[in-house]
């Protein structure tokens, strides 16, 4: 097995484990929400150490329930994906093919040499 079938293996099963532990362990039982983002944990800290304080500005738009909202969330993450996956994909293009472009700027001259001879004749 190559060095790099080890790596991406070993990261699968990190991905996996960070995955299912949580849920394994239990680590949201007995709260409402077990697992709420940190945006509304940071509500809930603000509001129990300070009752009165109002925020600056409101959402523009607030989603008609939490499924709806996971559901914009992974979205805009699966669009960020693709952004970041079509960048690294052109570039690993363009970086081949200058390759092949400079390979075959080393095997024209072969050519070229070679092509005159065989019309001659």
């Amino acid at each position: 097995m190559s060095r790099n079938a080890k790596i991406n293996g070993l990261l699968l099963l990190l991905v996996a484990a960070l995955a299912v532990l949580p849920i394994a362990l239990g680590l949201g039982e007995g709260k409402e929400e077990p697992f709420a983002g940190a945006d509304n944990q940071a509500e809930a800290a603000i509001t129990e150490l300070k009752p009165d304080y109002e925020p600056w500005f409101s959402p523009l738009y607030e989603p008609p329930s939490a499924e709806v909202e996971s559901a914009l969330f992974a979205l805009q993450a699966a669009l960020g994906a693709g952004v970041l996956a079509y960048y690294f994909g052109v570039r690993k293009g363009r970086r081949q093919g200058a390759a092949a472009a400079a390979a075959a700027a080393t095997a024209a001259p072969a050519d070229a040499a070679a092509t005159p001879a065989a019309s001659e004749s």
